[in-house]
């Protein structure tokens, strides 16, 4: 089991750990060559971080305590910037690009907060995909079942790994289709994609400023909300955990069920069955919206569109630099005309208010963060019609939070030893203490 940032931050409360140690081991597995460190990261800041450790038990001995985060080693996806460092996104693009001038705001915020930054984590390049490959600096590999080599998910695929791996306490990442809640439902993590106005995406490199959200990938639901109001600049105020008799769910039977694998549908029905056990009501509703939004994308998407303004002068120019399967989906966004842009930022304004209106009896949400465990990385890097069937399955559900401009925690629920599965609680927009309290309710019946 892997160790929670109150456990930790007891630890060195109690002087039985330092910042240093704790860093010290972090780098240890980061830098180990017979570990996944090298897939992991695409920078180590090893020094810097070491400074930063000795800085914070100096600081600590002399009762200076400036959060829950105190000394405790993170990780942060490569598309925040670092003054100093190139914002290289997980390609090779950008790999000579001006460094940064200054820090984007959620890494001053963790700075603030006394977290030790152990470096950059590996991801999709330009975080365009939900499966997290990377033909530039390699893929890390899903902690379960790593003989086989399966994807860890994506986009922020070494953010999950770093955690998983003990190279971080937690993890921050992006979540612009799902991008925290994927890798997290499959590695077996906790992962929380906020409203996205929560946190600041000032000095982070975008993808689609319609649905980009900034969040953290952790051990529990509890480290999640510390990590949130960190990054949001909040006070670390976590929320009572929710009584789940007094709880109302909706599983909805449109979209969400699809497809689900054996294993998937069998965690799924049996973590429902625990929390209805426990009093919870559960019901299962029709939401035709979610089987709408594929029209409604007929014309091209958000992240088409905005992606291709970003990047349409370097596809022009430098496309053979870009990941073929990343570099030919933002080139669709060319074809997405302002009056279809338009029209896409009008029906989601009806769309939202349609769900909201439908789900506005219940606490939340419930379904599957995804409907499949993880595939082999080889398959999907041998087989184009595979990979990308793949990528459009682990997207899905995730996807129509991010459309709703809601708010959703994965958590895990499969029994120990199988293969990881992620239960997806999410609600509008503005829930996010209601989540986390249901949240920390359901680990706790999950987790028994």
């Amino acid at each position: 089991m892997l160790p929670t940032i109150e456990l930790l931050a007891a630890e060195l409360a109690a002087g039985r750990r330092s910042a240093v140690e704790l860093t010290t081991a972090a780098l240890g597995r980061a830098t180990d060559l017979a570990g996944e460190g090298a897939r992991v990261f695409t920078r180590i800041d090893a020094e810097r971080a070491m400074a930063a450790a000795s800085a914070s038990d100096t600081l600590r001995a002399a009762g200076i305590v400036r959060s829950p985060l105190e000394g405790l080693p993170v990780s942060v996806k490569d598309l925040f910037d670092i003054a100093g460092q190139p914002t290289t996104a997980g390609s090779v693009l950008l790999k000579n690009a001006p460094p940064a001038t200054r820090n984007a705001v959620v890494i001053d915020r963790l700075i603030a907060a006394g977290a030790i930054i152990v470096g950059r984590t590996n991801m999709t390049e330009f975080a365009y995909s939900g499966l997290g490959l990377n033909p530039h600096y390699g893929t890390p590999r899903n902690p379960w079942d790593r003989a086989t080599g399966r994807i860890p998910g994506g986009s922020s695929s070494g953010a999950a790994v770093s955690v998983s791996d003990g190279m971080a306490v937690a993890a921050v990442g992006s979540d612009t289709g799902g991008s925290v809640r994927i890798p997290s439902a499959l590695c077996g993590l906790t992962g929380f994609k906020p409203t996205a106005r929560r946190v600041s995406m000032e000095g982070v490199l975008p993808l689609s400023t319609a649905l980009d959200s900034i969040g953290p990938l952790a051990a529990s639901v509890r480290c999640c909300a510390i990590m949130d109001a960190v990054l949001a600049g909040e006070p670390v105020d976590i929320p009572a955990a929710a009584e789940l008799a007094d709880a109302s769910f909706a599983v909805p039977t449109d979209v969400a069920l699809n497809d689900m694998d054996e294993t998937v549908a069998t965690a799924f029905e049996i973590a429902l069955a625990r929390l209805q056990a426990e009093g919870a009501r559960v019901r299962r509703i029709a939401l035709p919206e979610f089987s709408q939004l594929a029209q409604l994308h007929a014309r091209g998407t958000f992240t088409a569109a905005e992606a291709w303004a970003w990047h349409r002068g370097y596809l022009e120019n430098r496309s053979a630099e870009y990941d073929p399967r990343v570099g030919s989906r933002i080139a669709v966004g060319a074809k997405m005309s302002a009056a279809d842009l338009l029209d896409l930022m009008a029906a989601r304004r009806r769309w939202i208010a349609a769900v909201e209106a439908r789900i506005a009896g219940f606490d939340a949400l419930l379904m599957p963060t995804v409907p499949r465990i993880a595939p082999e990385i080889d398959l999907l890097v041998r087989d184009e019609q595979a990979y990308f069937a793949a990528n459009g399955l682990m997207l899905r559900n995730p996807t129509l939070i991010n459309f709703l401009d809601g708010c959703a925690l994965s958590v895990p629920c499969h029994d120990t030893g199988n293969a990881p599965v992620g239960l997806m609680i999410a609600a509008a927009g503005g829930s996010d203490r209601r989540v986390l309290a249901l949240g920390q309710a359901i680990e706790s019946v999950l987790a028994a």
